[in-house]
């Protein structure tokens, strides 16, 4: 059994600790039988119109559990964890649902998010109507949107890209196809001859691989460059200028 446990609005301008963050650290709260099993960073539309901290992005955590009879438990852990550490001056919001009980109102909502305004009162409908657990936990409750789009996009299965699974951070550089692999994490050659990657092949990801998830997967972008497998998504040299050309 699995489920998605989506949360924004949890950080203010400045902050060391962000949504992404805050939602890693999650797993160490979840009740026995359950566990993290990645946790999926979603971007949703920029606009000068919709308050956000910094990127306006949302995060999700995907839980296994042990079984159905576990989501008050996951439930009462996410909240506590919100409401512990969200930094004052947010507008948190949290929601949960089943993997198999998210309707496709709510990956719609989550669709519209990445490229239109939504509200709150648009959230909430959508939640009530898909029986969807969907609350706000301080300031403004503005993150209820950015939380249901969050589980709406990770249903929808290719959005985002991977933050948290089988201790990505941790991965060595350069990585062995079959570590990436036995984290359940697929290398897929988009180059424009694109191969199958040797199963022995060295992966060279400047320290942090940063897979997409892709058809519900977790899918990291290679090429073969100079004679040497490199991911792809690097986090920009932010001392480095940016070309304008």
């Amino acid at each position: 059994m699995k489920f998605y446990v989506g949360f924004d609005d949890t950080d203010v301008l400045g902050s060391e600790i962000g949504t992404g963050k805050l939602v890693r650290s999650l797993e160490q709260k979840l009740p026995a039988g359950a566990r993290m099993w990645g946790v999926v960073r979603h971007q949703l539309l920029v606009d000068e119109r919709i308050p956000a901290t910094s990127h306006n992005s949302s995060a999700c955590a995907i839980v296994d559990a042990d079984g159905a009879g576990l989501l008050d438990a996951i439930r009462n852990a996410a909240i506590k964890h919100i409401e512990e550490a969200a930094l004052e001056g947010s507008d948190p919001g949290l929601c949960i649902a089943r993997v198999d009980a998210v309707p496709r109102t709510v990956v719609e909502f989550g669709l519209s998010c990445t490229h239109s305004i939504e509200t709150q009162k648009q959230a909430m409908r959508t939640a009530n109507d898909g029986l969807i657990h969907l609350s706000g936990h301080g300031g403004t409750n503005d993150g209820i949107i950015g939380a249901l789009a969050a589980v709406g996009l990770t249903a929808h299965g290719w959005s985002g890209r991977l933050i948290e699974r089988g201790g990505l951070r941790n991965l060595p550089d350069p990585v062995p196809v079959s570590e990436l692999l036995a984290n359940e994490i697929t290398p897929i050659d988009i180059g424009r001859d694109s191969v199958n990657v040797p199963p022995d092949a060295l992966i060279y990801t400047s320290g942090w691989p940063r897979p997409r998830f892709c058809g519900g997967r977790a899918v990291l972008p290679i090429r073969l460059h100079e004679g040497r497998w490199i991911s792809l998504g690097a986090k920009r040299d932010k001392t480095r200028p940016v070309e304008t050309k």
